[in-house]
């Protein structure tokens, strides 16, 4: 075993003098950072959420409180079945300490990153400030799951706050309790926090008041290393640009496909380069590609509502394609939020007896928000009042704020990794396609936002056939045409079981079908790279997930082929290759367009 402490070898090579010029230079960037944080809530720009978040926290707490601290004899309980808990840490760190073998406490899971330096294992202070953390996390969560006779959205938040906090005080977090970084730090003379604070004093700045954590270097560029597919904008309107790609083979399928991707982040996500984009691979398989690029919004567009975005979204490229190809009825494929859209649009079409589509492809989609995964921690009516107020002051809801609620969800992998590497570490983060789309947020409008949280998270209109959009009552059962419906196995954003559910509410044919990994690499995952797997199963008369699995059949590789085939199952016939300058209508511009390029 290896007790070393960490620092003899660093200590070597410390350099007073330059060890308290880099101090002093991280401390000026802290300054810098604070004064960007303080300064848009000095001057009335921005307003500080603090105080209501921390509001919704003490009253989560209080509920879990309050089950264990009613009744004495329970309280008793647990008071003694902590204070064994760390006694038992206590006397293993001492038998170590006097050169006994003892037990290890509490093990990290292997997929932990944090801890994987030898010193967290190696080194008897690091190890025991690694269990007492791991210890602390565990009885917390024990806690919350533990506590009876609360409501399960509140036990729901109740664990997510468990999960942001012992996040956030995990030891690796902290210069003088991570021994990598401390180590670091010595045998660069604290050049590496010099690097990260002024990192830190950037990210502040660059998010006006708010850090917006870098995850990928800044050199990639849309429409140089991202969404570089060959296309038109042949039309566009305050809410989106409408791009058609330029084909790549003689013929193709008569009927064209339009996508609709989510508004809350942007397009391409589904053309991130040409070996993962899936736009490409479309076009390369004969499909007329269209694709909508939504705005990037900001006050002016505020009261733009979920109604306008399906008449200036769908429904406006629909009208466009079939002047354009002279098809009145397209495939259709909707990504996320897109896919709630593009649901809640073919049931208003069915209302209005107008057939537009031939079929329906849904990503990562929900219709039915029973369960609606982790974000249904921000969904009730007093959070959801608390964001309206604040979307009618600004207009908008901030990219910002949405990019943060997701990052949340996985704050280990999303927030507090890059919070280490690249403030503590000084350490810039590699060009990552993925995660510099990640980084681009949106804007939502208000009115928009509003309603959708209100109408499918919160009551959960749209499959009990409640929603009324545009004047009209949506009935998902008069949805009579064939459905794709993609859900992955990881999802925490469209469970699986969600999407499961979901697809007993259409009134035609559904082919259900669940992808590996999870919201993004699940649906972005091309065949040339042979990762994941997925499963079908025609029977959708399984009550849950479980059951549907028990007769799944599971297929190496990517699900793309197979949507390939069912597509063209239902209309195979073929037409000459669209050239976009033979259309009827004149390009505006190159894709990816003018709309996608504006930063939040």
């Amino acid at each position: 075993m290896n007790d070393r402490p960490p620092l003899t070898e660093a200590a070597k090579s410390f350099d007073a003098e330059a060890f308290a010029k880099n101090l002093a230079r991280a401390l000026d960037n802290g300054s810098k950072a604070l004064s960007a944080y303080l300064k848009p809530r000095e001057n009335g720009a921005m307003q500080d959420q603090t105080a209501e978040d921390l509001a919704q926290v003490v009253k989560t707490f209080h509920a879990v409180a309050s089950y264990w601290l009613s009744d004495p004899g329970r309280a008793s309980e647990l008071q003694a079945r902590l204070g064994k808990a760390y006694l038992d840490l206590w006397s293993n760190a001492a038998r170590r300490l006097a050169g006994e073998a003892a037990p290890t406490t509490i093990e990290a899971s292997p997929r932990d990153k944090r801890f994987k330096d030898p010193d967290w294992s190696s080194n008897q202070f690091f190890d025991f400030l690694k269990q007492a953390y791991l210890l602390t996390s565990k009885c917390a969560y024990e806690l919350v799951q533990e506590a009876q006779g609360i409501d399960e959205h509140t036990r729901k938040k109740a664990e997510f706050y468990v999960q942001q906090i012992t996040n956030a005080l995990s030891p690796s977090n902290f210069v003088l309790t991570n021994p990598e970084v401390l180590r670091q730090t010595m045998t660069s003379n604290a050049d590496n926090l010099a690097r990260g604070m002024q990192m830190f004093a950037e990210d502040m700045e660059a998010g006006h008041g708010t850090l917006r954590i870098r995850q990928s270097a800044a050199n990639l560029e849309v429409g140089r290393d991202m969404a570089v597919t060959p296309g038109k904008v042949i039309y566009q309107n305050e809410l989106m640009q409408l791009i058609q790609y330029e084909p790549t083979t003689a013929t193709v399928l008569r009927t064209p496909l339009l996508i609709v991707p989510p508004w809350i982040n942007k397009y391409y996500i589904l053309d991130l380069g040409p070996q993962k984009s899936f736009i490409k691979w479309c076009v390369d398989q004969g499909i007329t590609v269209f694709v909508i690029s939504w705005v990037n919004p900001d006050r002016t567009l505020g009261e733009k509502t979920f109604a306008d975005y399906m008449k200036e979204g769908p429904l406006a490229a629909m009208d466009v394609i079939e002047q354009i190809t002279g098809e009145m009825k397209i495939h259709t494929a909707g990504y996320c939020v897109g896919g709630t859209l593009l649901a809640s649009t073919l049931a208003w079409l069915a209302e209005k007896r107008r057939v537009r589509a031939t079929s329906a492809t849904f990503f990562a989609a929900q219709v039915d928000f029973t369960h609606a995964g982790d974000l249904l921690v921000f969904v009730d009516e007093e959070q959801i009042s608390a964001l309206e107020r604040d979307m009618r002051q600004n207009g908008v809801l901030e990219g910002s704020r949405m990019a943060n609620a997701f990052n949340m969800l996985r704050s280990n992998d999303l927030i507090w990794s890059y919070v280490v590497s690249n403030y503590l570490k000084g350490q810039q983060p590699a060009a990552f396609d993925l995660l510099h789309w990640n980084s681009d947020a949106t804007r939502m409008p208000a009115a928009n936002h509003s309603y959708y949280l209100r109408n499918c998270y919160l009551e959960n209109r749209l499959s009990k056939g409640t929603m009324v959009l545009d004047n009209t009552q949506l009935d998902l059962s008069k949805v009579k045409l064939p459905v794709y419906n993609l859900a992955t196995r990881e999802d925490h954003i469209a469970p699986a079981e969600s999407v499961l559910l979901g697809s007993k509410f259409f009134g035609g044919p559904v082919k259900y079908v669940l992808s590996g990994s999870g919201h993004i690499a699940g649906v972005v995952n091309p065949p040339a790279l042979k990762k994941y797997q997925y499963w079908t199963n025609d029977d959708l008369a399984a009550e849950n997930l479980a059951e549907w699995m028990k007769g799944a059949e599971e297929h190496p590789g990517s699900w793309w082929p197979d949507w390939r085939e069912w597509l063209g199952s239902l209309d195979a016939e073929e037409v000459p290759a669209r050239r976009i300058e033979a259309g009827p209508r004149p390009p505006i511009e190159n894709a990816p367009g003018s709309y996608v390029r504006v930063r939040a």
